[in-house]
């Protein structure tokens, strides 16, 4: 179910392509992938129930292992078939807003860092709760308001000086509104948390490359297509230059955990 009257706050082009392209490049930031990917997947010891067949929602290559690890069957999808072919085994490139699974086909679907940028969120989770067996879990993650807050105002501060501001780091939800969207789609006993992982650099022109990496750079529709002036990010990773020498990076990770009916 999409709601056809949702705003179209990212270009799902962009987002498809930026992910082609990290396909290629997604070993460099592994290790921040794998923490998301592990914290939530622990939430899985905290329950008896055992798991036969599993979507990984746009898992970048990181999550399909660890399911299979636990002997789970897991058929991974990705908006970018390149990104979903990582996993190797069963999988298919689609769109998060159109699933194309028949009803109760998991008992488990992950989203470990993938529904940020889906237009339809509420309906989004709708269909995911749909292919879910009863008694079937959904288990998500995804940066939360406050995510990259250091670059985004160095950025807008940066291009202020230089005469005129466009959006460059997408904006991410609430933490109150995850329980909600979860409770609106339908899932009994939503739950909602977030966790910080700080993580810092020496460049901060390299947190740059990783968000190329990961596949995670600018999707926004009403972005800026234009070059950038050559000075912005030289000014913005001036500014974001701790004391020690180093740049601060804060990802709030929003973690969404609710049970099929």
């Amino acid at each position: 179910m999409r709601l056809m009257s949702a705003p179209q706050i990212f270009d799902r082009r962009a987002v498809r392509l930026h992910r082609d392209r990290a396909a290629g490049l997604v070993g460099r930031v592994l290790p921040v992938l794998e923490e998301c990917a592990e914290r939530l997947l622990d939430r899985l010891d905290d329950t008896k129930r055992v798991f036969g067949q599993a979507l990984d929602l746009g898992g970048r290559g990181v999550v399909t292992p660890i399911l299979r690890g636990r002997g789970i069957e897991v058929v991974s999808a990705d908006l970018s078939a390149r990104m979903a072919a990582l996993n190797g085994g069963a999988c298919v490139a689609a769109d998060e807003e159109w699933l194309p699974f028949k009803p109760a086909s998991f008992d488990l679907v992950v989203a470990s860092l993938s529904l940020h940028w889906v237009n339809d969120l509420p309906g989004a989770l709708i269909q995911i709760r749909q292919v879910l067996r009863p008694d079937g879990l959904f288990l998500a993650s995804l940066p939360a308001l406050g995510t990259l807050g250091e670059l985004r105002t160095a950025l807008t501060e940066a291009e202020a000086a230089l005469g005129g501001v466009s959006p460059r780091v997408s904006p991410f939800p609430e933490l109150r509104d995850l329980a909600s969207l979860m409770g609106r789609a339908g899932f009994a006993v939503p739950v909602a948390d977030v966790e910080d992982i700080a993580l810092s650099y020496a460049d901060p022109l390299a947190l740059l490359r990783d968000l190329q990496a990961a596949g995670e750079t600018n999707a926004v529709s009403q972005r800026d297509r234009r070059r950038p002036k050559a000075a912005l990010f030289a000014a913005a990773a001036s500014a974001m230059m701790g004391a020690d020498g180093r740049c601060p990076v804060t990802l709030k990770l929003g973690t969404m955990t609710g049970w099929a009916s």
